[in-house]
């Protein structure tokens, strides 16, 4: 018998979605180690040495801004919610099993820039349901109508594909903070004359222009994103109703007649997402199984492979916040195919496909240690 093309590929979906388990909302199944073949004493010295491994940093958000970007940047004010995180916590899924977690879990903590992952995920979906067409679409038009925000020709020349990869070079200021505001290069008198790049030619960290990102997002979608992600994306994949997304106090906006805030993509200055250790599992588990949730599709593969592929002016980076590890460069433990989002202070979401490990550390130290606790969960896995 022939089945329709349509009927195949809703028979593979389903095929590959009972290979793997998902967990329901509230749960998550645990499996001893050794059931799964795990060395016990191995996985013991993993969480031992993440346990271990704490960022020794102050635990008051507020206070890291002031020691850290505060004591270095002009425009320092903090905008935003800030909060007073757990100790180091975490949790290790293999083969879709829990096998190990530390710490206060249940801490809804800020996660800092793992918000830009959040983020790129909501502009996916627009480019999923067609509100954006193309991510070498130029952004100037979906902005309009302020478009002061795009009034030069330097900033007219900036696609989709440039903000979600922090290649835009985007000029301006939001939110009262300048673009160049943000990680100053060079000496003081010549940071508000900086010379411009090429959108797309030159790589650069900035908050600012991802903020811009989520702006000109909000009014593609023409309603709040933390509206979005969770009926798209979190109800979905059963989180909490624990989370939750700010913006700035100066970052409302009017749409619709409507008050909206537009939320930020990281805490910078405050705000951000706000969130457990559980839902940021749940989220790398998404990834982890190619956006795939229980046979739907919630973000498309297309997507996934763009978001994971670097661009020539940052090999190891892919959209925002999504790290990469080619030549196995930046984790020389994992493989090169793991991807990680990752936050200060330290936060991180390790995905690991082909090891078919999800790791989720949260206030860990700032130098090797990630690469340090990768290592020492693969060891404990078996061979």
């Amino acid at each position: 018998m022939r089945y329709p093309l349509v009927c195949v590929l809703l028979l593979s979906v389903n095929a590959v979605a009972a290979e793997h388990y998902f967990p329901p909302a509230g749960q998550w199944q645990q499996a001893t180690p050794q059931s799964l073949g795990v060395n016990a004493e191995k996985l013991q010295q993993a969480v031992d040495y993440a346990i271990a491994s704490e960022n020794p940093a102050a635990k008051d958000q507020a206070i890291v801004q002031a020691t850290t970007f505060g004591a270095r940047e002009p425009y320092d004010q903090i905008i935003g919610p800030m909060s007073v995180r757990a100790a180091a916590n975490g949790l290790i899924v293999y083969r879709g099993k829990l096998i190990a977690q530390w710490g206060d879990t249940h801490s809804v903590d800020m996660t800092h820039s793992i918000s830009k992952t959040f983020l790129t995920t909501v502009t996916g979906l627009a480019l999923q349901d067609g509100l954006i067409h193309s991510v070498d679409d130029l952004v100037w038009p979906y902005a309009v109508p302020d478009g002061s925000l795009f009034a030069t020709e330097h900033n007219r020349q900036i696609s989709w594909d440039h903000l979600l990869r922090q290649t835009s070079d985007w000029q301006g200021t939001l939110w009262g903070k300048p673009d160049w505001a943000d990680r100053p290069e060079g000496e003081p008198k010549d940071w508000p004359n900086r010379p411009l790049h090429t959108p797309g030619s030159k790589y650069k960290y900035n908050d600012v222009r991802v903020n811009l990102l989520a702006l000109v997002t909000t009014y593609v979608w023409r309603k709040p994103l933390p509206v979005v992600l969770n009926e798209r994306i979190m109800q979905p994949i059963g989180a909490s109703a624990n989370w939750r997304w700010y913006g700035y106090d100066n970052s409302w906006i009017e749409l619709d007649g409507q008050k909206i805030q537009s939320v930020s993509g990281g805490g910078h200055w405050g705000g951000g997402m706000f969130i457990n250790a559980w839902d940021l599992a749940r989220f790398g588990y998404l990834f982890l199984r190619d956006g795939q949730w229980q046979g739907q599709q919630l973000v498309s593969r297309e997507f996934i492979t763009q978001a994971r592929t670097g661009s020539a002016a940052k090999a190891d980076y892919g959209y925002a916040n999504w790290f990469l590890n080619p030549g196995r460069k930046a984790l020389p433990a994992a493989p090169e195919t793991a991807v990680t989002f990752q936050g200060a202070g330290r936060n991180i979401i390790y995905i690991d496909q082909q090891n078919d490990v999800l790791l989720v550390a949260r206030w860990i130290g700032n130098g090797d240690e990630l690469n340090q606790l990768v290592a020492k969960v693969l060891a404990a896995l078996p061979r």
